[in-house]
């Protein structure tokens, strides 16, 4: 039995997958292999059923990037149909014809033909004929034209509405209006409509190219079937041609009658609003906003019957009749709008009374956003959607950005005006305390003498650049290229801007991880690394505030937290011998000593350091102070050895050129020797021999010297 199940569900999974795939072969070999009137009969009424189901899907999905398999279907019912079309043709001109009762019959010709050809012929081929020819020019002329024409009109406006609502989309998300989460699915469904809007533009043209093959056919059937009457089947004319007129009328019908339904779909599809109401919803709310319309209606359709219908009693009492039913319609829609308005303004009302409640409430607790940028009246064009909203885009990459190569997830920048500052003024905030400020000019371009080796100087207003303290010089579009020549960096004021706050956003990463940002990297952890989470979480006790922490102390120095298994492993190691932050952020430091250490080599990955003397390291060690609070430790040195400290390390310094100053210490004085360091020196990096041990042969260390008293005599 379960042998059984298991064949059943591998034949149900190879038709779900494949049977796209049959079908499409199938439509082609349709076109070539002839077939009994049974199975055409059968497949018409397929094709028929089909696009009725299409159209009533049409109208009643909300937005039409919903049914994001329309173009496809498109393209398989129009091969399908001229497949049919092709097969019906051939039981026409190949099949046998025999008279019964004074006329000639095909007996092996499609029941589905011969139907719809006395629907529409009746017992006068002429008028049927008339009536096909009818339907043919509203099928080319009104519905299939008009419906390519919109795909096209919508195909191209869509496209060009791309890019401003995705930069809406990055403005709300900078705002903090929307999520991550919300954010994608956004900018999601506006590719959709794109994708969805592109394909239509071209699908449009298989509908219209259908309905001309369908004439074609047509023709083709007729003056064949004429022409095979006559000749082979010696027919006299007046029977060749009521015959193959009326199956070519029925067969055309059956042709074009699915294409029209398919075209109708189309311009349904493509003329729909982009909101979440279906067409009988949008129907419905246009139509029964005003009651007053119906209620003139009625009266209008009154009078009429009593000016047209005094010599026609029938037309008066059907005139009356209507005009009395929309006055009551209109009557009855009048009242409900009524008391729609009525419990509108009571909602309102009850919603203004809450809404200055919260407001009170927001006043009396007012929260400060995580990060914001202020800016002057003349930097508005940048976040302006009409003119590119230059800087929302800007920030989202920061935000990337710091995502890769921080490991740092930033929130929301909340970018807002401030008419306290200078016009060309920006401030960028933190918790609501500033952590920097600049100026930039739109219009110009900062010239940055980067190399300190361009010697010409460029006219224009002299400045400093914000993010490293370069000189620098405002040019126009005219003095660009110029000081590009003259060995001159050039940066907009985007990008100029962009840079200064990733460098804040770099230097304040410990500042800015907060507990919601660890909280959203452990769930993630979680996702990927289900067993070390738990280890650390359950087994090892660690809470969220204190691997925050040691986050937080390894993005002081600059070092990526993006390794959070590397670090959640080291701290699942080591929180059994200490729960002290200080020491659990050593370890992982020396997990990550590989990461440091390439951070800072160069491109021939050697690692220029100096090495702390051994005198230097005895005489930290004895000045080191642990706070009991947990607090940072640091060494206590009294004046002379502060001064002794501060010779020794500017003396070591100038022989790092034009590198970044490393120093190496014992891992047991790295933090004290940090921690002299980071007020006077905040450039110098300090590592511990054991980071760079466990960054192994990959990094090439070259020792430029020791620092030390001078007369130790190792300067």
């Amino acid at each position: 039995m379960a042998n059984e199940n298991r064949v059943v569900d591998r034949i149900l999974n190879f038709v779900k997958q494949s049977y796209m795939g049959v079908f499409a072969v199938f439509v082609i070999i349709f076109m070539i292999i002839p077939c009994p009137k049974v199975l055409v009969d059968i497949m018409m009424i397929l094709n028929l059923s089909v696009c009725i189901i299409v159209l009533l899907r049409v109208i009643t999905i909300p937005r039409a990037a919903d049914f994001e398999s329309f173009p496809r279907i498109i393209l398989f019912q129009t091969m399908f149909g001229l497949g049919l079309n092709i097969a019906s043709t051939r039981l026409i001109l190949t099949g046998e014809m025999v008279r019964r009762g004074g006329k000639f019959v095909m007996p092996g010709q499609s029941n589905m033909v011969q139907a719809f050809a006395r629907i529409v012929t009746g017992n006068d081929v002429v008028i049927g004929f008339i009536i096909f020819i009818i339907l043919i020019i509203v099928q080319v002329v009104v519905i299939t034209k008009g419906a390519t024409r919109i795909s096209e009109v919508s195909a191209r406006f869509t496209l060009d509405a791309m890019q401003p609502k995705l930069l809406d989309v990055d403005n709300r998300l900078n705002s903090g209006a929307i999520s991550d989460e919300e954010a994608q699915e956004l900018k999601a469904q506006i590719r959709r409509e794109i994708d969805f809007y592109s394909t239509m533009d071209g699908a449009s043209k298989f509908v219209s190219g259908n309905v001309k093959a369908g004439i074609v056919i047509t023709v083709v059937n007729l003056l064949g079937g004429f022409i095979i009457g006559m000749i082979k089947k010696e027919m006299d004319f007046n029977s060749a041609l009521d015959s193959y007129s009326r199956l070519t009328i029925g067969d055309g019908l059956l042709s074009q009658l699915p294409s029209m339904m398919i075209s109708f779909a189309t311009g349904i599809l493509v003329t729909g609003t982009k909101t979440d109401d279906n067409l009988a919803q949008q129907v419905i709310n246009d139509f029964s906003g005003d009651g007053r319309i119906y209620e003139i209606l009625g009266a209008v359709l009154i009078i009429l019957g009593i000016a047209l219908g005094l010599n026609t009693p029938s037309l008066l009492i059907m005139l009356v009749l209507f005009g009395a039913a929309f006055i009551y319609v209109g009557f009855r829609m009048s009242k409900n709008n009524t008391v729609k308005e009525a419990k509108k303004l009571e909602l309102a009302k009850k919603e203004a009374e809450g809404s200055q409640v919260a407001a009170v409430k927001q006043q009396d607790y007012p929260l400060l956003d995580q990060l914001s940028i202020e800016l002057g009246f003349a930097l508005i064009p940048l976040v302006d959607k009409e003119k590119g909203a230059e800087l929302t885009g800007r920030i989202a990459n920061i935000r990337m950005e710091a995502a890769n190569d921080m490991g740092l997830i930033v929130p929301n920048i909340h970018i807002q005006d401030n008419m306290t500052l200078e016009p060309n003024e920006y401030v960028f905030k933190i918790h609501g305390i500033e952590a920097g400020r600049a100026s930039i000019k739109l219009g110009y371009y900062m010239a940055i003498n980067t190399s300190g080796m361009s010697l010409e100087e460029i006219q224009g207003e002299r400045t400093i650049e914000p993010t490293f303290g370069l000189p620098a010089v405002w040019v126009n579009e005219e003095k660009r290229q110029e000081a590009e020549e003259a060995g001159y960096t050039i940066c907009d004021p985007s990008t100029v801007m962009a840079t200064h706050i990733t460098e804040l956003i770099r230097s304040n990463a410990d500042i800015i991880l907060g507990s919601e940002e660890v909280k959203k990297m452990m769930d993630k952890a979680a996702e990927r690394y289900p067993v070390l989470v738990k280890e650390v979480l359950e087994n090892a006790k660690m809470s969220y505030g204190q691997i925050e922490r040691i986050l937080k102390n390894l993005l002081a120095e600059r070092v990526s937290i993006r390794g959070i298994e590397t670090i959640l492993s080291a701290i699942s190691d080591y929180a059994a011998v200490s729960k002290d932050i200080w020491f659990l952020t050593q370890k992982v430091r020396e997990a990550l000593g590989l990461q440091i250490a390439k951070q800072y080599a160069d491109r021939n990955n050697k690692l220029h350091v100096m090495l702390l003397s051994q005198k230097l390291t005895e005489m930290i060690e004895r000045r080191a102070f642990y706070p009991k609070d947990g607090s940072k430790p640091m060494a206590a040195l009294d004046p002379v050895e502060g001064r002794l400290w501060k010779n020794c390390i500017s003396a070591a310094l100038t022989r790092f050129q034009n590198m970044v100053p490393i120093i190496v210490c014992e891992p047991e004085i790295r933090q004290l020797v940090h921690s002299l360091c980071e007020i006077d020196l905040p450039g110098v990096v300090v590592l511990s021999t054991n980071e760079l041990y466990n960054a192994g042969k990959k990094v090439q260390l070259e020792v430029i010297g020791e620092i030390a008293e001078e007369n130790e005599g190792n300067q």
